[in-house]
Parts: C-alpha cells; structure tokens; sequence
C-alpha cells in the first residue's frame, strides 16, 4: 500500500491514481476503495505541507460551477442524489461522499483535489431535532414528561446521549454506518431507534467481554441448532449474551424497513438489534445470523453500524454479498443442501428430513426452499408465522 508523499513527482502520480479510482467508482468494502480514501489523503497532506495557496472550500466550488453554468440547485440532484441531498450539501449541513466527489468531478469539472478537502460540518448546525419521531417515541414510551410547551433539542439531547462518542450527526449522516436498503429510510426515525437500542443495551449489559474471532462457522452452527426449540429466540439471545453480545429486540420506526442491525458500542460491546418486522421463525433465523456474519467479517474502526432491510437482494455490495453467504452456510450447509431432496422437491416431507438431519427448526428450511424456488407461498405453514414476537411481550407489538 502507498505510503506518504515525498516529492512531486510521486504527488502527480497519486494525483494521477486518485483520478483513475475515482473514474471506476469502487464499491464500499473493496480493496480499490479502501486505496482511494487512502489517495485523498495522501494527497490533502501533501498539499497542506507544501503548497501555499488555499483551494476553495468544496461547497463555494460547486455553486461558482452553478452560476458559470446557470444550474439551479434542482440540477445537482442527478450528481448528489436528491433534493434534500442537494440542501444539505450546498448549506453544509452534509459532507460530501465519494460517490458524490466522483459524480460532481466527472459531469461538472470540478477538480477532484477540491472536493476531496476534509469538510468540517458543524454538529449544532447540522441536526434539525425537529424531524426526529417525537410522536411516535412518546406514544411508545421512548420519552417520556413531554409538554405541551416543549423544545424538541432539550427532549432528545438526553435521549441521544447514549451515542457516546458515536455522535448522533455521525448516524444521521451514516459517516460510520452502512445501510442495506434500496429504498430511502428515514436518517432521524434510523437515529432513534439506535438510540433506544443502545439504551436497553447499556441497562442490563453482559458481564462476559466479547472475544473476537468467537464466531467461527461451527459456532454459528452450534447457534442455529438452538432453533428446534419453541423458545429457540429466548435460547440464542441468552447463549449469546454469555458470550458478549447482546439480543435487544424494538420494533422500527415507520419509513425504516428495518429488520435487523449490529452496533458496536464505544466499549467495544457489540448489539445486534431486531424489529421482528416479519413475525416469522425462518425470517428471525436468517436475520440474526446475517447480523452475526457482519460481526464476524466487517465491524472495523471506519464502520460502527450495520443497518439490513433484508427485503432487498443486496448482490452488488461485497459486504452483503459476504454476510449472506456466511449466514446462509451456518445455517443451511451447501453440502447438505445439495444432497437434499429439499433442494429439488417442493414438499413439506423433504424440509422436515433435512431438518432433522441438521437438527434445526423446518422453517428454516421451508424459509430456504421459498429462496431458492423463488415461491414465496410455499411451505407458508412451515416458517413459523406468529410464533416469535410472543416470545418478547415486554415489547409493545400494537
């Protein structure tokens, strides 16, 4: 890997790098995207070392390209994402990504060593506390002493405190979280929901600290087989918690399509967060173990969250890619499947006997068959429908 800048010569050829890196688009995870950031820092050092002049701010670049080219804000929206984007990009209330630099170099000619300047946003200027959920936290008990005379800021600054160090513009900005979902989920109703996760986390923590490289595929096995049992969630959430990772089930917000979650907290205390939107065995199974698979292969210093809406068949991100193959092994070894009547007959017999040659719950199977065959009404008697939030009456499922 590339070390420091020494001359000019070597900073031309970086220049030279980034540029090229930032012409293919790297996905987020890969080796070539990891060497881009490395670049852009490389070279924001070098420069700041030996060049007097001072580049423009990113934001003063864009709107000189904006009024030299007569665009309006509406115009940035194919180069940034969207309207709300373009707002908050052009009133740095949010810092540019790589795939924002890439997009606003390539369509508009804005130098990329512009854009790639460290941006400094501003937390208190950033956090528009009004578009946080209070009805909805309230009507849930989140928070509670709720006036009719309130501002919003003095409720949710306590609230939000659970962050630590993982400041709630860090979330709201996703700066060190990764969010699986096609659709657009709601940044605040998101925070939030953290924020009550880590809160009952931190009230009944595990004693045991959390050791990494615990989960190896033969404990993730071991973990899958507690699913024959009818308490088979109560089962894993205290295996699990025996071994420092904590189980905090809390129903998602509205505009989240959320199942699942894993946070790392500032103790280096891992919580895995379920919704339980799919009141199903299978749905329950594979969510935890993806969310494990994310623990096991991608928790690092950049990444502190992983959020899932796992309705979405997330293929072209490696990260995704990765945790559904880990988890669907623990789960379902492709061995056994292969040489499964389960992987060739659509009947309930053949998902009973491969399940109990693994020893694990038929909906977990049934849950694989409707996968494979792409026939989601299939085995439906067989995936436990019904049989998981009564498990966790403490949660309010009205």
């Amino acid at each position: 890997m590339k070390g420091i800048i020494k001359n000019e010569i070597e900073y031309e050829k970086t220049v030279a790098e980034l540029v090229n890196l930032l012409e293919r688009d790297p996905a987020p995870g890969t080796l070539e995207h990891e060497k881009l950031e490395l670049f852009s820092l490389l070279v924001q050092d070098y420069e700041s070392k030996n060049y007097q002049f001072v580049l423009p701010d990113p934001v003063e670049a864009i709107k000189f390209r904006m009024e030299q080219q007569n665009l309006t804000p509406r115009d940035l929206i194919p180069y940034i994402g969207s309207r709300s984007k373009v707002s908050e990009i052009l009133s740095k209330k949010r810092p540019l990504t790589i795939s924002m630099i890439r997009a606003l170099h390539f369509g508009l000619g804005i130098p990329s060593n512009i854009l790639i300047q460290e941006q400094e946003v501003d937390e208190e200027k950033t956090i528009d506390w009004d578009r946080f959920p209070i009805k909805q936290m309230t009507a849930w008990g989140w928070i509670t002493n709720v006036g009719s005379q309130f501002r919003a800021e003095e409720i949710l600054r306590p609230f939000l405190s659970v962050f630590g160090e993982l400041k709630p513009k860090a979330i709201l900005y996703r700066s060190s979280s990764h969010v699986r979902s096609a659709r657009s989920m709601d940044d605040y109703a998101l925070a939030a929901w953290s924020a009550r996760v880590l809160t009952k986390a931190l009230a009944n923590q595990p004693i045991i600290q959390y050791r990494q490289g615990i989960l190896t595929q033969g404990f993730l096995q071991q973990i899958v087989q507690l699913s024959v049992s009818q308490t088979g969630p109560l089962l894993v959430k205290d295996f699990l918690k025996q071994h420092g990772i904590q189980i905090i089930i809390e129903r998602h917000l509205p505009h989240t399509y959320l199942d699942g979650a894993v946070i790392m907290t500032n103790k280096s205390r891992p919580v895995i967060g379920l919704t339980l939107r799919y009141d199903r065995i299978d749905n329950f199974w594979f969510t935890i173990m993806h969310e494990l698979s994310h623990l096991a292969l991608h928790m690092n210093n950049e990444i502190d969250i992983f959020y899932d809406d796992l309705d979405i068949d997330d293929q072209d991100d490696s990260r995704e890619r990765e945790a559904n193959q880990l988890a669907a092994e623990a789960l379902i070894p492709h061995e056994a499947w292969e040489n499964s009547p389960a992987s060739r007959l659509r009947s309930p017999q053949a998902a009973e006997h491969l399940a109990k040659q693994l020893k694990i719950h038929p909906a977990i199977v049934a849950g694989r068959m409707q996968h494979e065959f792409k026939a989601f009404q299939l085995l439906r008697h067989l995936t436990g429908k019904g049989e998981v939030r009564k498990l966790f009456p403490e949660v309010d499922w009205r």
